[in-house]
């Protein structure tokens, strides 16, 4: 290789690094964030090329795992509800985690001799990706439905986990010492499958109300792991890649753990209602308050001011486009219409931003937890469409319930309240909500979408 092309090669380095740096900061804008996507996209581009030219490698295989890749992430991206994204997005960082897994253990099959810095790396991507993709697994599970989103206990849990980490330090000391010969290829070996029980047993004790917080740590993992990929194969770029990942994935771990007023070793090693790993009754009394779509339209025919407030439930609606045509409609009537957005409602950070901002809602509209709540006793009608935890009074009001302390939106102190709920079923959190008998509240029971669509026509009709 000529020092012309290695300089051209790291120029490129240097052009991806840019390139995912900038693309990260654009997507804390939603008027940005499309672009910032593509910058990333492109960054990686770059650097795949620089490798494949640094390397020397078979570029006819380089290529054609890229057209299958890119043609995979083509077809997810325009098949893969919105609805389905969190578990997508889990999957996504399970497949990072994955990769560096393999990446570490092809490195030590094929130089078994490597100096202790490449071993430790070669450790750390085994260790971090295993747990980033069997954790990643179980929280697809939980979001996709296909097991319980309730916390998974059995007896002697935490000490297996105890077990398995004293295991881990155990073997990983030993094949640092000694990387040479079939035992330790064996211990290697026992090494993976220990990574991947603990990110197992991780994850399965947590809610599904703590999934946002999940995710955006296993998304971390990932990108430490990739990271200590970097190390391996003494790539600059992935190292910085990785890096980024993994800081920007405990920045947002730290602020989903301050949005819920907890820490991060209370979502890992307790969970919402981890007592009993059931629903938790939070002593609701009174009798709900059903209102119909005509007696809803009224109501907010003469309102000056509504907020409204969306949840896991629109998403299942795929109600996003039907508020926002109701909220243009308010708009026209006089009234002021905004959006208040918890930083945890969905089942990942982001999820109603991304719904309303898909639904073209404008940004400015979009209101933070902090913002509305010290206004929200001057508000005529705030809308709650599926949202539950996330506005639950219970948090403030109720020292027994398991999400108490957690900030919430301040719905029920809004002059009226209408909650669009299928039923009065408990949120994710398994918690009961007194909001839905407070008496300024009334039910509005249906789909999100066809009862929308419902207040919708009763405007267009008036």
């Amino acid at each position: 290789m000529t020092a012309t092309t290695q300089t051209f090669i790291d120029l490129g380095y240097i052009a991806a690094s840019i390139l995912f740096i900038l693309g990260i900061k654009m997507l804390g804008k939603q008027e940005r964030a499309r672009m910032g996507n593509l910058m990333s996209a492109l960054g990686m581009l770059i650097a795949i090329t620089a490798a494949m030219f640094e390397c020397c490698l078979d570029f006819t295989w380089v290529i054609t795992g890229l057209i299958i890749g890119s043609l995979i992430g083509l077809i997810a991206a325009r098949t893969v509800k919105m609805t389905a994204m969190p578990q997508m997005v889990a999957l996504l960082n399970g497949f990072g985690g994955i990769a560096s897994l393999l990446v570490g253990w092809e490195n030590y099959h094929s130089q078994p001799d490597s100096n202790l810095l490449v071993r430790v790396a070669v450790l750390l991507a085994v260790l971090i990706g295993g747990v980033a993709f069997s954790g990643s697994l179980v929280a697809y599970g939980k979001l996709a439905g296909k097991i319980s989103g309730r916390p998974i206990l059995f007896k002697l849990q935490a000490l297996i986990n105890i077990l398995i980490l004293a295991a881990i330090l155990i073997c990983s000391l030993y094949w640092l010492y000694e990387p040479r010969g079939i035992f330790s290829y064996l211990v290697f070996l026992f090494i993976i499958a220990l990574s991947l029980s603990l990110g197992v047993f991780s994850v399965t004790p947590i809610g599904g109300a703590d999934m946002p917080v999940v995710i955006a740590l296993l998304n971390s993992y990932s990108g430490l792991a990739a990271s200590a990929a970097g190390f391996i194969l003494l790539n600059n770029v992935l190292i910085v890649a990785g890096s980024l990942v993994g800081a920007s994935g405990l920045i947002l771990t730290g602020i989903m753990c301050k949005a819920m007023n907890r820490s991060l070793g209370n979502v890992l090693f307790s969970g919402f209602a981890k007592q009993s790993g059931k629903a938790v009754s939070t002593s609701v009394q009174g009798e709900p308050k059903p209102i119909s779509a005509e007696d809803a339209y009224y109501v907010l025919e003469a309102a000056a001011s509504v907020i409204i407030v969306p949840g896991y439930g629109m998403a299942v609606a795929q109600a996003q486009h039907a508020v926002r045509e109701l909220g243009e409609i308010l708009e026209n009537n006089g009234a002021e219409v905004r959006y208040a957005i918890h930083p945890v409602a969905g089942r990942m950070p982001g999820h109603m931003n991304v719904l309303l901002a898909e639904a073209n809602v404008l940004y400015e509209q979009l209101a933070e937890m902090d913002d509305v709540n010290p206004i929200m006793d001057t508000v005529d009608v705030c809308i709650v469409i599926g949202a539950n935890d996330v506005v639950n009074p219970a948090a403030r009001e109720i020292e027994s319930s398991p999400i108490y302390g957690m900030p919430v939106i301040d719905v029920d102190k809004a002059k009226t309240v209408i909650v669009l709920k299928r039923s009065m079923a408990a949120g994710f959190a398994g918690v009961d909500n007194p909001l839905f008998v407070k008496e300024n509240t009334r039910m509005l029971f249906g789909d999100a979408k066809a009862t929308v669509q419902q207040l919708v026509t009763e405007f267009k009709e008036s």
